[in-house]
């Protein structure tokens, strides 16, 4: 796999929780770390996501905010 993306985090995925249109994925990355996308059900279909398989997270994104209380 290549990818133009500089943050590419590899995991587990720990929960998929289908909708009738979207997925929600969580990948934990490290211990007690979890990142979660929602990706189109096709998607998720394809790439036959479970939990306990490995899979990577892929942020490309020009902004990323930071916030605190």
């Amino acid at each position: 796999m290549q990818v133009s993306a500089r943050n590419a985090l590899k995991g587990t995925v720990k929960k998929v929780v289908e909708g009738s249109v979207n997925t929600e994925v969580t990948l934990e990355v490290a211990p007690g770390v979890d990142v979660v996308a929602i990706i189109t059900k096709g998607s998720a279909q394809k790439l036959q996501l479970e939990e306990g398989k490995q899979a990577y997270t892929i942020i490309k994104s020009s902004d990323v905010m930071v916030a605190v209380d």
